[in-house]
């Protein structure tokens, strides 16, 4: 069951509005997720514009959230204010494959067809592209992640799939990857420490859940991730696992 509101930009604006009258407008970064309404996202688009003018060094990360396997969650009208308006913003920009599909108008079939898109989203402004899923790996248990940044090396990692369905691990892989790449401003090392610490809290999360359960199929509450149980990962990445590979 989902219930609550979805905000428009007139919330948006009531929201920017008391942060600018506090003087709460230093930033490093912004980080946007799920965006339910166009007028919200296009509201979001000026406020970015208005922080990056005020501030050039803020960076924007932008997670596309639109849908994934072919199936849209969001209104289909967002998806020309991300590619014509957030897009050309985003210092980092982190589509699933099949969001990567709907931004740059390639049809991701092969890992070819996936670094085609990454360089069409270059095209568009965004300096770092990460596809943070997709299922070009050849096998049904892995998936597989594709990135790079503008000018620099391209690279993949495989993921193994966990058996259960989480909610937030799209939001937990952007912002780790936003903190890493701020403290390494390296894409490989912080795709490597992002995976280390997403992978051990899934870990915990399922192991967790499956203990609740018993007999039975952990549900959504059981399987909460657990983040505050998880802090020893998030600060300290576990080495040596999920190293992705350059692809020459």
């Amino acid at each position: 069951h989902f219930l609550g509101q979805v905000l428009d930009a007139e919330n948006l604006q009531t929201l920017f509005k008391g942060l600018k009258l506090n003087d709460l407008l230093t930033y490093s970064h912004v980080l946007t997720g799920y965006v339910g309404s166009k007028s919200f996202l296009e509201g979001l688009h000026d406020i970015v514009v208005e922080l990056k003018k005020k501030d050039p060094s803020i960076l924007f990360v932008c997670d596309p959230v639109m849908g994934d396997h072919g199936l849209f969650y969001v209104p289909e009208d967002l998806v020309p204010v991300y590619r014509d308006q957030l897009v050309p913003l985003a210092d980092v920009l982190t589509p699933n494959q099949f969001e990567a599909e709907l931004l740059s108008g390639v049809t991701i079939r092969t890992k070819a067809d996936a670094l085609k898109a990454i360089e069409v989203l270059h095209g568009k402004g965004a300096r770092t592209v990460m596809i943070t899923s997709s299922d070009l790996s050849g096998d049904d248990s892995i998936l597989l992640a594709l990135g790079s940044t503008q000018g620099g090396e391209k690279i993949e990692v495989s993921i193994p799939k966990l058996p259960a369905i989480f909610v937030g691990t799209g939001d937990l892989f952007t912002a780790l990857l936003t903190a890493w790449l701020f403290k390494d401003n390296n894409l490989r090392v912080a795709v490597q420490k992002t995976l280390g610490t997403m992978q051990t809290v899934l870990r915990r999360t399922l192991d967790r859940a499956k203990a609740l359960a018993g007999d039975a199929q952990p549900n959504c509450g059981q399987l909460e991730l657990q983040l505050i149980q998880s802090r020893d990962v998030i600060e300290s990445p576990p080495a040596g696992c999920y190293e992705p590979s350059v692809i020459s």
